[in-house]
Formats: C-alpha cells, structure tokens, sequence
C-alpha cells in the first residue's frame, strides 16, 4: 500500500498574527488621516494637488479611495481587496512623486510594500483568518475537495504514489 505524505500547515504563530495586526491597523492609521486630510481640503493637500496639475476630483477620489482602503483593513473579509488596491495606489502615487513632483518616492513605496505584503500574506494563506487558523482551500494543503459526489455521497478517489 502506497500513500501520500503532505504537509499541513497548522495555524499561524501567534508572534505573526499580531505582526499582521498591527501591520494591519498602522496601515489604516496611515492611510485613514491621509485621506480625511485629502476630502478635508487640508492647504498643504490642496497645494500639492494644485501642482500635479489635477482638480479637486482626483483629491477627493484619493482621498475617498485611501479612506475606503483603511476601513477595509479592518475588516477581516475585505483585507486582500483593500491591500492591493492601497498599493497600487502607493504605485500611481510613487509615479507621481518621481515624474511630476521630483519628490522622494521613499514613503509611498514604503507604503506600497506593506500593503503588499499584507495582500501577500492573506493570498496566499499565510494569514490567519479571524478564527486564527491558517485558511484553506482549493489547492492549499488540507483542503478536501477530492471524493464528494452528488449529493454528498463519497466517491473513492485513486491514490497517487511517490517513491
């Protein structure tokens, strides 16, 4: 008889999920006071908004965008969206830094790595899910998607050997 060893990924360490907590919840900070400073009409906003060349449209949709992204790095179903859309923020946001404002780049890329990594974390199932167990699913170690019929009843499912 012939059988399978996979690997189980068993539940995040405690020191990692609170790194990603507080990751999680910096990020929003960061991102929360920006934005309200972008729909607040903050001068200094104002002026550098003014100098892209841009109107008050595209303040207030960053400002709503940076705003909405840090609600959802709060709420345990929506990180992976808002991550990713905060970096790809940070990308156009560095672009702008680097083309049209020749200003230092070194914050938005921060910023857009760590939103990354966030996303990273979450997509790939290194993140703990809110009951603190690593997710699984299709194609992640411990997922069972193979033996189901219909209606429930198992099928037997053939049994790949490794040497």
């Amino acid at each position: 008889m012939t059988t399978t060893h996979a690997r189980r990924r068993g539940p995040a360490p405690a020191a990692g999920r609170t790194v990603l907590l507080a990751l999680r919840i910096g990020l929003a900070a960061v991102f929360a006071a920006a934005g309200l400073a972008k729909l607040g009409g903050e001068p200094a906003v104002v002026g550098m908004f003014d100098d892209i060349g841009a109107s008050a449209w595209l303040r207030f949709l960053v400002g709503a965008l940076e705003v909405a992204g840090a609600v959802g790095l709060l709420v345990p179903r929506l990180v992976a969206a808002a991550s990713l859309g905060l970096a790809g923020l940070m990308v156009g946001a560095t672009v702008t830094n680097l083309v049209v404002l020749d200003t230092s780049p070194a914050l938005t890329v921060l910023l857009g790595l760590v939103a990354g990594m966030i996303a990273w974390a979450r997509l790939t199932g290194r993140a703990p899910d809110r009951r603190g167990l690593a997710r699984q699913g299709p194609g992640r170690p411990g997922a069972r998607t193979a033996g189901l019929g219909r209606r429930g009843q198992g099928r037997p499912s053939e049994v790949s050997s490794r040497r």
